[in-house]
């Protein structure tokens, strides 16, 4: 059929993912290093992806299409780990041109969340790992240089998620060949929950890894 739908200008889009958090239908996803729209059937053709996109990379065109297909995606919300932005990838910043900012990203893979990550990855093989709070990163203002370089990082809040941790990360030090882990905490209490997290899942993995602790305060000290 004949109907309104995006596109996405990949010369000007710069990869940031602003558009895909923005399409509640999850038709676009970023595939190496760019916007793309992974569903035509997705795409509702109201725009909200079109004010979130800082450079103008996406437009509005008429052309022959799949009808938007409501149901379809009322399914896809309900499945876990449904969105397009949740597929495990390797990020290569030098390849992409990418940098957010005048300091450059050291974020190696994609998702970074402890709950949407793979629990088996070709990232993780013979990775140093890094299992961080939520807030350290805006804590501690060099956490990129200081804290990822070099490794892979994933993140998390136990209070917020209310989830236990361990089991997955039991799974993934279990499935993968990891080589170190560090644990980046904040002082408060509750990320307490982290790093005991981190140490069960070490011991149920069977596997003696190395295991570094570091907690940062509230005004972006490292007092261990």
């Amino acid at each position: 059929m004949l109907r309104k739908i995006i596109k996405i200008d990949e010369e000007k889009c710069n990869g940031c993912g602003l558009c895909a958090r923005a399409c509640h239908e999850g038709a676009i996803g970023i595939v190496e290093g760019k916007a793309r729209l992974l569903r035509e059937d997705y795409c509702d053709g109201l725009g909200d992806c079109l004010p979130a996109c800082p450079t103008g990379a996406i437009a509005f065109e008429e052309r022959e299409a799949p009808a938007y297909d409501a149901a379809a995606v009322e399914a896809a919300k309900k499945r876990p780990h449904a969105c397009p932005g949740s597929a495990a990838r390797a990020v290569r910043h030098e390849d992409s041109g990418a940098v957010a900012g005048p300091v450059p990203s050291r974020l190696a893979q994609w998702p970074v969340q402890i709950r949407l990550t793979p629990a088996k990855a070709p990232f993780f093989d013979g990775a140093d790992l890094l299992i961080a709070a939520d807030c350290t990163a805006y804590a501690y203002g060099g956490f990129h240089d200081d804290f990822m370089r070099g490794k892979i990082t994933l993140i998390g809040c136990p209070k917020l998620d209310m989830t236990d941790y361990s089991v997955k990360l039991t799974r993934i030090l279990a499935e993968n060949d990891v080589a170190s882990v560090t644990v980046a905490r904040m002082e408060v209490p509750c990320c307490g929950g982290l790093e005991s997290a981190v140490k069960r899942a070490i011991q149920d993995s069977g596997k003696p890894l190395p295991l570094t602790v570091v907690t940062i305060t509230t005004d972006g000290r490292i007092i261990g």
